[in-house]
């Protein structure tokens, strides 16, 4: 009989507790992996203005890679998590076994052609001049794509059986490590662009032999990964990817979106307007990482709760999970909005910056009101994802990003004539309706699936496992 770990006995208890001391490592880790990208621009940036372009022409790709294997991670996160509520540890060992084969697949699916065709992609993508300083950095995260894979797949696996604590380990390695290879890498081993490449990589396959040992060797965890022992099973494949594939897709549309949303800034403010809201979705970012680093705790306990059938413990994790996500995002709110005039200070030190100031510090205390509403739709989603339903959360995330959003913001900026304002609040009232359509609808979704537990001719178990 495998014996529970701390994490799996706190997904199995008090779910205000689990959703609480799971969420605080991935707030944590996420917090230090967006500092991470904050320094690794700049390390770039000394290097010119050809070097942060060619980091550009990479980043939907490197968006591209991350959304697959977040997605399958995310599936196997939440069909591992439903798995030990059941307490079923024989599926949840064959989920962990089938994760990894979905990632290697996914991996070599990604790397083979776009490391061979790298040259003649970013030619046809325009890069020009540049397409030399592309291909040297590309080719060098194409390779190692399978590592990228790797990390985020284990990490995942993890965070299902409530190991927050080494997945955030793993996380926070990684990016302090990449934070002082890239100096050595760019600048003392004078590689330039590829050494920021290579800076990454490895700092990424430090962690991935970490994951490695823990998962694969020291087998500590809940889960025992053996793949001489791996049987195929479509069933298993297709609950992960049922939930991999539209988490996949939600990260696809939200790059989608700030692309549309480009267009129709770019429209009305022109590329000071870009500049603006550039800037101010970075300190969104921020702001949103609380709601973040909860949402891959609340796919974890309402999965788990799922696996046990528990109505009660599905309802609580989840409004439990938004009241605190709304009481923290209030508090980053207040400050932001107070803080506005200094925050943008730290963005517009050049002489040449000075006249977007105004339009930044008035984006900044608008999107005040984004944060408040995050809190309602992501973890509602999550909860979603937890629950195995995943097209249901890539619905209401199109719903929310593609449609409203867009459609709030063209409406307000163009139609009404605000301009760069009607974009921001066009931002607030998209996301505010589609976060409440997401949120009335798991309500609804748990309580009808409360009422078919009680109904035994209704109920069919956790068949969706």
């Amino acid at each position: 009989m495998k014996k529970d770990t701390s994490g799996v006995k706190l997904l199995r208890g008090d779910p205000k507790k689990a959703v609480l001391k799971l969420s605080i490592p991935m707030i944590v880790a996420m917090s230090v992996q967006t500092i991470y990208n904050f320094v690794d621009a700049i390390w770039v940036s000394g290097l010119g203005p050809d070097a942060l372009s060619a980091v550009g022409f990479f980043l939907p790709f490197f968006y591209a890679l991350m959304a697959l294997s977040n997605g399958i991670g995310m599936g196997g996160s939440a069909a591992l998590s439903r798995r030990i509520g059941a307490n079923d540890p024989k599926g949840a060992d064959s989920v962990a076994n089938h994760s990894m084969v979905l990632c290697v697949i996914a991996a070599a699916a990604f790397s083979l052609p776009t490391t061979l065709l790298a040259e003649q992609i970013f030619r046809f993508l325009g890069a020009g001049d540049v397409t030399p300083l592309v291909v040297s950095y590309s080719r060098v995260l194409f390779g190692g794509s399978i590592i990228m894979f790797f990390t985020n797949v284990a990490n995942s696996l993890l965070r299902g059986e409530g190991d927050t604590k080494r997945a955030m380990y793993a996380m926070v390695l990684g990016s302090v490590l990449n934070i002082f290879l890239d100096p050595v890498f760019i600048y003392t081993l004078d590689m330039g662009v590829a050494g920021a490449a290579w800076a990454t990589l490895i700092s990424m396959a430090v962690s991935a032999v970490i994951l490695f040992y823990w998962l694969m060797v020291k087998k500590d965890s809940y889960v025992s990964i053996r793949m001489r022992e791996f049987k195929h099973d479509m069933a298993i494949s297709r609950d992960i990817l049922r939930v991999g594939l539209p988490f996949a897709m939600q990260q696809m549309s939200m790059s989608i979106m700030v692309f549309m949303l480009n267009g129709i800034v770019v429209s009305v403010g022109g590329t000071d307007g870009i500049a603006v809201y550039g800037t101010g979705w970075r300190v969104a970012t921020l702001a949103t990482l609380p709601s973040i680093g909860m949402a891959s705790a609340v796919t974890a306990v309402t999965g788990a709760a799922y696996g046990m059938r528990s109505y009660e413990k599905i309802r609580v994790a989840h409004l439990y999970a938004v009241k605190m996500g709304v009481l923290m995002e209030v508090c980053i709110a207040a400050f932001t909005f107070l803080l506005a005039p200094q925050i943008t200070a730290l963005f517009t030190q050049a002489e040449s910056s000075a006249r977007i100031s105004g339009e930044l510090i008035n984006m900044l205390r608008i999107m005040c009101l984004y944060y408040v509403a995050i809190p309602f739709g992501m973890l509602s989603s999550s909860t979603f994802q937890g629950m195995g339903k995943g097209i249901n959360s890539l619905f209401v995330t199109i719903w929310r990003t593609l449609v409203l959003t867009c459609i709030f913001s063209y409406v307000f900026a163009i139609t009404m004539g605000m301009g760069l304002g009607g974009v921001w609040y066009g931002n607030v009232v998209g996301n505010a309706v589609g976060a409440m359509t997401a949120f009335t609808w798991i309500k609804i979704t748990i309580r009808n699936w409360g009422e078919k537990l009680k109904d035994p001719l209704l109920s069919t178990g956790p068949s969706q496992m």
